[in-house]
């Protein structure tokens, strides 16, 4: 309670306060809601509790999650929650074996913590050393479950489970609940609670917008927007490493204090770009959807996609990076070419509802044009091009805005 005081948390959010008193009672939980809304603290904090009033040696928790910037978030909550009970933690990420990082992983792993916090593919490799003990372990989480699998991690989760005590808890939290992490569910866990959230929707005080553009003229209108914004700070997303770096050098030539951070950096020079972010000593972060659900920082008020992601799910993931706990509110803007219809209309698909669109300033002309055309298949199945509110087919005129958030 004194870690939690410290913090200046006062009252649980809803999945906390519906999930904390299921894992107390020692259930197996799946745990589902929006990005943002607290799972972290309704799996850590009873943890640290068992932790505190267990006081069994050995490593007691292990905590899986899918990128190292996940691990290191969770990490600090840790750091954060259970500063004033004495639990011990370790971070196990990274890339080959050997050097100072495994070393620092490996004497934590032999000495005996309580959570270990690890990426799967990581952790595989101290295990296949033989120096990792989970004799003692009572508590399982999968954080972010649903990435994941998609990442490929599954033949890894599997060797772990098989690893681990057959006696123990076991938690999974997630955003989204496709029919593989059901399955995945129903063999690893027993009887288990579930609770749903406002499973794969953007919290509602995030304003939607987009604007239609072809792809030549994204960076004038990128800049044309940053220059008129009033915003604290702002993430800009991309799905290639190869537009991080131009969208920066243009940013950069307009005078605006750009950043980018993707898989092609190193682990330190990424987390010293996070640090600078978060102390604002650039305010516009341009990055790929590495960065997508592992940045946990307070006061982004501006989430920007340069273009649409593939999965609809990450739509959900890059704008929940705004509007983060119970009172904040944000703003998500996304480009989209013709090429991205087909997306869009998934997205809204899945947050059951129309983007507004926002008039795309004359000068960042020509303008695709879609009206009528051809029936295309919806990417998450379903009729054909049928979106929440819009015929199959029929589109809204390039430059109107569209009647508001119905």
């Amino acid at each position: 309670m004194d870690g939690i005081r410290s913090l200046g948390y006062k009252n649980p959010t809803p999945i906390q306060s519906q999930a904390i008193p299921v894992v107390m009672e020692g259930r197996d939980l799946i745990g589902n809601a929006q990005t943002g809304t607290g799972k972290t603290g309704a799996f850590l904090l009873p943890v640290l509790n068992f932790i505190v009033t267990k006081k069994t040696k050995g490593i007691q928790c292990l905590i899986l999650a899918p990128t190292r910037e996940l691990v290191k978030q969770i990490d600090e909550q840790i750091d954060g929650l259970g500063y004033f009970s004495g639990a011990r933690s370790v971070t196990i990420y990274g890339g080959g074996i050997g050097g100072d990082i495994w070393e620092k992983q490996k004497n934590a792993l032999v000495e005996g913590v309580d959570i270990v916090v690890a990426t799967p593919g990581r952790l595989m490799a101290h295990m296949k050393m033989g120096y990792v003990d989970f004799s003692n372990l009572s508590m399982l989480v999968l954080d972010e479950a649903d990435k994941m699998l998609d990442m490929g991690f599954l033949p890894d989760i599997e060797e772990i489970l098989r690893s681990l005590p057959a006696k123990r808890q076991n938690l999974m939290f997630s955003a989204t609940m496709p029919s593989k992490i059901e399955m995945l569910a129903k063999r690893m866990l027993d009887n288990p609670f579930q609770i749903k959230i406002q499973v794969s929707k953007p919290a509602e005080r995030i304003t939607q917008r987009i604007f239609l553009v072809n792809d030549r003229a994204k960076i004038p209108l990128l800049t044309t927007i940053l220059k008129s914004l009033d915003f604290t700070t702002l993430v800009v997303f991309t799905s290639t490493k190869s537009a991080v770096n131009e969208i920066v050098r243009s940013l950069k030539k307009a005078n605006l204090p750009a950043e980018g951070i993707s898989s092609d950096l190193e682990q330190n020079q990424r987390e010293e770009l996070v640090r600078q972010f978060k102390s604002s000593k650039f305010t516009i972060l341009v990055a790929t959807d590495v960065m997508s659900r592992g940045i946990d920082i307070d006061g982004i008020s501006h989430v920007i996609n340069f273009d649409m992601p593939p999965d609809p799910e990450d739509y959900v993931h890059r704008i929940g990076r705004t509007a983060r706990g119970s009172t904040a509110t944000g703003v998500g803007i996304s480009f989209v070419n013709e090429q991205d219809m087909g997306r869009l209309l998934a997205i809204e698909k899945l947050i059951e509802k129309p983007i507004t669109q926002l008039p795309t300033p004359p000068q960042f002309g020509p303008f695709p044009v879609y009206g009528e055309r051809k029936r295309r298949p919806d990417p998450r199945g379903g009729k054909p091009n049928s979106g929440p509110g819009r015929k199959p087919g029929n589109f809204r005129k390039p430059n109107t805005p569209s009647s508001g958030d119905r």
